[in-house]
């Protein structure tokens, strides 16, 4: 019954900051069966479990709790830009089996949606509470009232924001699709944190908007860019309990450089202990991470045979370069390509994850690199990786991939895979 009632109340060379990496702990492999007879096997220390909690849905991405404790989820349809978006809602937890018997779908037609996010106003004089629902959309930001139990929104949704909703075709690093949200109670005020990805792989952008984090009120006033040069920050999210609370995100480095460089990065973008420093830049497009370390860009550099390198549009002139030593410091960083998505705390969790992060590696998109495709830890102290949850990724070939982390218990979640549109449920034996 505790997992109830905290459900409802609520590295293939892994690099390290310092360069380092540890010693991979000994997996025990679960066997699961998907619909239509797919099966995958999955490999979780030996203390853990995994079921299937639900499946039969697209490019399932990020998962979120609503104000009345329920689960709700995005879907991106596909890798392409398109508008078959949906948000689901996840009804009928059944404990004992670890699934969910119902998958309600609560808007469609969407365009690329990553994640969303909940916010209720306080009551003030006569006006009672009243919750939002936002939901980061390619070419803009909406939200929509939201009350218990709702099945769908009963209103048209109010736009907060616009953003470019066009880039580069994939030869050049795609444009990143997706936009991601966050409340932060930070500095005395709740405020909504959205990053934007960049339109390219290294470039000059046109507009101001991309690569960057940005804040605004919750009803969408007073917007403006907090930081630059995040390349392509999917994963954000807001910990109350590291440094009187703290907001952190991953963040996908650049592709021109081959297959060895640059780093991933995690970083503590902003808290109430370590406030961002005006004009922050994280230093994309002219500076990359190696052994934990920022580095100047060989913006212009000869690949070693066999990189997959992305290359840069032939006409246009390399960006200025950026001071690199002026970049906030790295939590810690991830292999090369390994695309960290989603990622969790584990706060008041049992020996087994106790002030700990997982982060979900997505994956290299060329396999053959072999970094992401699992499901990493490390301690806050420590920050040393650790392979968590593996198996996505077998002799080259892609049999998952994980994206969204969502806390359910002391030690348990729920991990969304992307590719077979499904969500695994770990939880302790």
């Amino acid at each position: 019954m505790w997992f109830v009632k905290a459900f409802f109340a609520a590295l293939f060379c892994t690099v390290l900051a310092s360069g380092a990496s540890v010693d991979a702990q000994q997996l025990t492999p679960h066997r699961l069966t998907l619909a239509k007879g797919k099966t995958l096997t999955l490999n979780l220390p030996s203390n853990f479990t995994i079921s299937i909690a639900a499946q039969g849905m697209k490019r399932l991405r990020f998962l979120t709790v609503s104000p009345d404790n329920r689960i709700f989820a995005t879907d991106m349809h596909d890798l392409g830009d398109n508008s078959l978006g949906k948000v689901y809602i996840l009804e009928g937890w059944n404990e004992k089996a670890g699934k969910f018997a119902k998958i309600i779908t609560y808007l469609d037609h969407l365009r690329n949606p990553n994640n969303i996010a909940f916010y209720t106003e306080p009551a003030q004089d006569e006006k009672p509470t009243q919750s939002w629902l936002y939901l980061p959309l390619t070419d803009r930001l909406l939200r929509y009232k939201y009350n218990p139990g709702d099945t769908a929104p009963k209103d048209a949704p109010e736009v907060l924001a616009h953003y470019p909703d066009y880039g580069l075709n994939y030869k050049y690093g795609g444009w990143h699709l997706t936009r991601t949200v966050a409340f932060a109670t930070l500095h005395g005020k709740t405020r909504l944190y959205v990053t934007v990805g960049s339109s390219c792989n290294a470039c000059n952008e046109k507009e101001e908007i991309r690569a960057t984090l940005t804040v605004m009120d919750p009803d969408g006033a007073h917007q403006e860019i907090l930081a630059r040069g995040l390349r392509n920050a999917v994963g954000m999210e807001y910990i109350p309990s590291i440094d009187d609370g703290a907001l952190f995100a991953t963040n996908m480095g650049a592709d021109h450089l081959g297959d060895q460089a640059p780093e991933d990065g995690f970083f503590e973008l902003d808290s109430n202990a370590r406030p961002i420093a005006p004009g922050a830049n994280y230093g994309w497009p002219t500076c990359y991470f190696e052994n934990g370390q920022p580095h100047p860009d060989r913006f212009i550099s000869d690949p070693k045979p066999g990189d997959h390198v992305v290359p840069t549009p032939a006409a246009a002139p390399p960006p200025q370069q950026f001071d690199c030593s002026k970049i906030p410091a790295a939590y810690t960083t991830f292999a090369p390509h390994s695309s960290p998505l989603g990622l969790e705390y584990f706060d008041s969790a049992n020996d087994s994850l106790r002030d700990s992060f997982l982060v979900a590696l997505h994956g290299a998109s060329h396999t053959e690199i072999g970094t992401g495709y699992r499901v990493a830890r490390f301690d806050r102290e420590h920050r040393r990786h650790q392979d968590f949850l593996t198996g996505f990724l077998v002799h080259g070939i892609v049999r998952g991939r994980p994206c969204g982390i969502l806390r359910v218990g002391p030690d348990a979640f729920l991990v969304t895979d992307d590719f077979n549109g499904a969500i695994y449920y770990v939880r302790p034996k």
